[in-house]
């Protein structure tokens, strides 16, 4: 649980409170003038974008929305090339401009480097592309399987230490895809309360039950799984046909660690299933960058289902699901994903394998090694710094994502505008990604970044902290980075 200072609430609570009172002052003007009236929607249908979501994007949104969705030219390294824009309309058009700004990138899942050219993952990715092209044009099981594919599967399940995996050309519709397959009707989910909206959205569509328990807290877990096990199905009372916890190994929004060992204690111990989503944490934590279950030295025979994305550490894009043989198979044979949607594309397949082989060091060198030790030093020398300077900052040690608290939603614009005029590239998270009052600016560390580029970030924001008002902790006396920067010279 997030403890919102009582100021900071307060003026949080009074900042939307101005702004809906207002914005529905001139929506109520609104409706005398014609303009008004202008949306196209048919007589005697009902508007198709109306409500409170509608106003929260007309109101609020569309003020800020320079601070989203920012277009880049470059490749997302270290450093990106971002497109400036401009508007003419207060913010609810934007246009682009010639001009671009060389920004520090503090805002990709590019935690080992990947994502831009590779000495040893560019060259066989361009073969690949000139061998098999950039799409199969078809589904898994008519024409779209190749033995790049099949090659795929077995490196991940070699990675992640499981008998067998399945790959995806999509890392959200892994999740959504599979637990409508996985779960239905006398089934129990039973999900941990900031879980990714993929996981949210796929249980609903289970049409198994739901519950929550409170966020990476295992004494709640018991507690619900031993109400819900006592109490049976609604209604008939009978006893559940299946029950699956299912966690987050970072979890996106907070950057902690799952509370794995204790989780799967419980689980063992009431016989549930376990899912665990490692999205954040497969490829940027562990000794050999293999996930949570290696940092918190859990068996990954415990765990019943790993998933995970490629989007992140490994450069690329789509997910996977890694589990026994017998539950791989049964998803082959009917998960909608595999059956109907385009297989995942071979440069990008291509660029998973060769990623793993460089963070196993397969490809003869101790580039991998260098990469995982960078971005776990980066990582805590990054919250730490930050931390000192009095900034509220969710997480864990060795999690490359750290939030950033904002509460205020007028400093959402304030943060992300001052940092990109002194060429700092950041993402700020609000509402609906985030509970109302609890916006942020989202840092995302890069085994790419130096010592030098995160030097220079933790200056800026030090700079705009102090401007926006931010830092609610006292700070440290000393000079900050002033030991690092002799160190340096």
């Amino acid at each position: 649980m997030i403890a919102i200072p009582y100021l900071t609430a307060l003026t949080t609570y009074f900042s939307y409170g101005l702004l809906f009172a207002f914005g529905q002052i001139r929506d109520f003007f609104r409706k005398f003038s014609d303009g008004w009236w202008r949306p196209n929607n048919l007589q005697g249908y009902a508007p198709i974008c109306l409500g409170l979501e509608d106003f929260y994007i007309r109101r609020l949104y569309l003020r800020i929305q320079d601070c989203f969705g920012r277009p880049i030219s470059s490749p997302p390294d270290a450093w990106i090339d971002v497109v400036e824009r401009y508007s003419n309309d207060n913010n609810k058009t934007l246009k682009r401009t010639e001009k671009i700004s060389r920004c520090l990138n503090l805002g990709s899942y590019n935690y080992l480097g990947f994502a831009a050219a590779d000495e040893y993952c560019t060259p066989r990715v361009i073969e690949s592309l000139k061998k098999y092209s950039s799409s199969t044009c078809s589904t898994r099981v008519d024409g779209g399987t190749t033995v790049l594919h099949n090659e795929l599967e077995e490196c991940v399940a070699r990675f992640v230490g499981k008998p067998a995996a399945i790959v995806f050309g999509m890392g959200y519709a892994t999740n959504s895809a599979i637990l409508p397959v996985l779960m239905g009707k006398g089934s129990l989910i039973i999900s941990d309360s900031l879980n990714h909206n993929s996981i949210v959205n796929g249980a609903r569509g289970s049409g198994a039950t739901i519950r929550v328990f409170q966020h990476n807290t295992p004494s709640h877990l018991e507690e619900v799984l031993r109400e819900q096990i006592a109490g049976g199905q609604p209604r008939t009372h009978r006893p559940w046909k299946k029950i699956v916890v299912i966690v987050e190994g970072i979890y996106s929004m907070e950057g902690e660690l799952c509370k794995l060992p204790e989780i799967i204690a419980i689980c063992k111990k009431y016989k549930a299933y376990t899912y665990l989503d490692e999205a954040h944490s497969i490829g940027a934590v562990g000794k050999t960058g293999r996930g949570v279950c290696e940092l918190l030295g859990v068996d990954t025979a415990d765990v019943d289902i790993m998933m995970g994305t490629f989007t992140k550490s490994f450069g690329s894009c789509g997910g996977y699901i890694a589990g026994s043989k017998e539950l791989i198979q049964y998803l082959k044979y009917n998960c909608p994903a595999h059956l109907y949607a385009t297989s995942i594309s071979l440069p990008a397949a291509e660029q998973i394998i060769s990623a793993i082989r460089v963070i196993l060091g397969e490809d003869g060198s101790s580039r991998g090694a260098q990469k995982l030790a960078r971005i776990r030093e980066n990582s805590n020398f990054f919250r730490s710094e930050l931390q000192k300077m009095g900034f509220e900052v969710l997480g864990d040690n060795d999690s490359p994502v750290m939030p950033i608290m904002l509460y205020n939603p007028a400093k959402i614009p304030a943060f992300s505008r001052e940092c990109l005029k002194q060429n700092v590239a950041v993402v700020t998270v609000a509402f609906p990604a985030t509970p109302l009052l609890l916006a942020r600016a989202r840092i995302c560390i890069s085994a790419s970044h130096t010592r030098e580029d995160l030097i220079k970030a933790l200056e800026v924001f030090s700079r705009v902290g102090d401007l926006v008002g931010i830092k609610y902790f006292p700070a440290e006396p000393k000079k900050l980075h002033q030991e690092e920067r002799m160190k340096l010279e």
